[in-house]
């Protein structure tokens, strides 16, 4: 039986993906339960509850625990920690783990504790927390040690993370609850508006990711959608093509970019001169929309560039994390720092 070993969590509100030191990432799962409702049995968990979302009978729910970046279920949330901890093999370990968890940069300090409890339930031996945008800046391979200014956009499934960062630390940073959820739901609304017909959020995140784009002029695709008509109340299939993506997406985009102006307004005039100098690094499974670099770089004059990995650059930072363990403890939120708070 092996030893303890260290592990690194990205907890996020589309996907958890699980980081094992020696091994690497070892997982990367949807955040999705499906639960029989009278028994609250667990059927399923991961890619095989993704599937039923939708699509289930009214005694099974699939359920996404964790909304806007928090846990919105807290028992559920246990169970698939537990599950996917014993996945990546670490429940045949002779003693408890040592876990680092992202977390969005706006969480409250009761979010913390909650996250705190729920991964310690699951065997945990210490529990570090740290904030996604900069586990995020580590990831995408940012030198944020040197007393220079970097910047980082993390677009996640339920937030959206930007923060500047100069010798470690965090300078100024903004949580916007706004992601790839809020980008499916305004595609859906949209259809429902123009052409009375509802989508699913499925339906609607493969519209996104196949003819979906941040800038109206980047690409020209279209993609045949079916949903059931209001009207009639029978299935039915549009025409969507990109510019009508584009129009859906308008307003979650300008949240995100108000988010990221106003931590560029608050930064020290030198560490801004070092962004406009460096660029902007975009991560997280939401900057993969078409064209949102380009979309970026034009309403703000600082240019963005998309990370190597941008889904794996959170989790892979907290493996920088567990390197630099003795470097980092002490600006890691821990239970201990946490207690003092209440």
């Amino acid at each position: 039986m092996a030893l303890s070993t260290d592990i690194g969590i990205d907890l996020g509100t589309a996907s958890i993906l699980v980081y094992v030191r020696g091994r690497g990432i070892v997982l990367n799962e949807p955040s999705v339960v499906a639960i029989e409702q009278e028994t609250q049995k667990v059927l399923a968990v991961g890619t095989a509850a993704q599937r039923m979302l939708g699509r289930t009978p009214g005694n099974i729910v699939a359920v996404r625990p964790l909304r806007n970046g928090v846990i919105a279920d807290f028992d559920i949330t246990e169970i698939m920690l537990k599950h996917y901890i014993a996945m990546a093999g670490e429940k045949k370990r002779l003693f408890r783990p040592r876990v680092v968890v992202c977390i969005p940069a706006g969480t409250t300090s009761v979010e913390q504790k909650a996250v705190i409890e729920a991964v310690s339930r699951t065997g945990a031996r210490e529990t570090y927390l740290i904030e996604e945008p900069r586990a995020a800046a580590l990831g995408a391979g940012l030198d944020i040690f040197e007393p220079s200014g970097n910047m980082v956009v993390d677009i996640g499934g339920g937030t959206s993370d930007m923060a500047v960062l100069s010798m470690g630390e965090v300078v100024e940073s903004a949580s916007v609850r706004v992601g790839g959820d809020k980008f499916d739901e305004a595609i859906a609304r949209f259809i429902k508006k123009e052409y009375n017909v509802l989508v699913g959020e499925r339906t609607a995140e493969l519209l996104k990711i196949s003819v979906g784009s941040a800038h109206p002029n980047s690409r020209y695709l279209q993609a045949d959608v079916r949903g059931r008509d209001l009207v009639t109340g029978l299935p039915r299939s549009v025409a969507i093509v990109t510019q009508q993506v584009v129009q859906a997406l308008e307003e979650p985009l300008w949240a995100i970019l108000q988010g990221i102006k106003q931590v560029l307004e608050k930064t020290p005039p030198e560490l801004a001169g070092d962004i406009i100098e460096k660029g902007i690094v975009l991560t997280g499974g939401g900057a993969l929309l078409d064209g949102f670099t380009r979309f970026l770089t034009q309403e703000t004059g600082v240019p963005f560039y998309l990370a190597e990995d941008p889904i794996s650059c959170v989790v892979k930072g907290t493996a920088r994390v567990l390197e630099n363990m003795a470097q980092l403890s002490d600006s890691l939120i821990s239970s201990r720092k946490i207690a003092s708070t209440f």
